[in-house]
């Protein structure tokens, strides 16, 4: 049966390789980017090479969290429900800032991924048995609500790594709150052959295929359908622990109390 599948960050990188595998199967597939030109180009790349007219594209800048809104409510209107939300966009290196002030990695990486899936949150419901994967990473530290705000200035590798552990530990407390919603944060591995592992790194261990199939099988296989709250870490091939904090309700109530001040446009 055809699913409707919202993949943000799906012009280039596993993003992309995971919307045309899901598009050869014959799935309604929605490409995000945020330029135009690029997303219409993958668009049409994605409906030639698989024969499927289902794709769309939605444009938006993570950054700019008013542009997340806009592009929801865009959404909400011309798809009939969403049976996974693939939160795949993310950033590490960038020189650009946001409209918001807010650190750079923890709005494309956290707040984003966090608005975007709360404004389409009606799309889901209307599936059964939907599922949400969230983008995390090997690299998780203590969150700083300071530092989040753009407050303190912090290094680019303890941004990034504070963005994910935020994104683990709502993906926790999402899977909590939606008992017919199915949430999983993964780490599709450690230096895949991406552009943003390229820029940061100047190497990659392992082909990106390695964490679009892992997209791929928490997104649709059936040997994930009732598993909820949970990490799973692709450098180890299972279920592992997440940084402690991910575990700690006082923290994870502290860290949505202000993402929802944070959010508030």
């Amino acid at each position: 049966m055809s699913k409707h599948i919202l993949i943000t960050g799906s012009t280039d990188g596993i993003g992309k390789i995971l919307a045309l595998e899901l598009a050869n199967e014959g799935h309604h597939v929605y490409i995000h980017g945020r330029n135009q030109e690029k997303v219409m180009a993958v668009v049409n790349e994605i409906v030639n090479t698989s024969n499927n007219n289902n794709i769309r594209g939605f444009i938006a800048d993570l950054s700019d969290l008013a542009a997340v809104k806009d592009m929801a409510d865009q959404i909400n209107k011309s798809i009939p429900q969403l049976d996974a939300l693939v939160n795949n966009a993310g950033i590490f290196k960038s020189s650009a800032s946001t409209k918001s002030g807010y650190e750079l990695r923890f709005t494309v990486n956290y707040l984003a991924p966090y608005l975007l899936t709360k404004e389409v949150m009606p799309l889901l419901k209307k599936a059964d048995q939907a599922r949400i994967v969230n983008l995390s990473s090997a690299a998780q530290a203590p969150v700083a609500i300071d530092a989040a705000k753009g407050t303190r200035a912090i290094s680019v590798n303890e941004a990034y790594a504070q963005s994910k552990l935020a994104l683990t530990m709502w993906s926790f407390y999402l899977a909590n709150k939606q008992e017919d919603i199915s949430v999983i944060a993964v780490n599709p591995g450690s230096l895949l052959n991406t552009k943003m592992a390229n820029e940061a790194y100047g190497q990659h261990w392992s082909p990106a295929e390695k964490g679009s199939d892992i997209l791929y099988d928490l997104t649709l296989g059936k040997q994930y359908q009732d598993l909820t709250g949970k990490y799973y870490n692709n450098d180890n091939g299972g279920f592992a622990r997440a940084h402690a904090d991910a575990y700690n309700q006082d923290a994870i109530n502290e860290l949505i109390e202000e993402t929802e001040k944070m959010i508030l446009l």
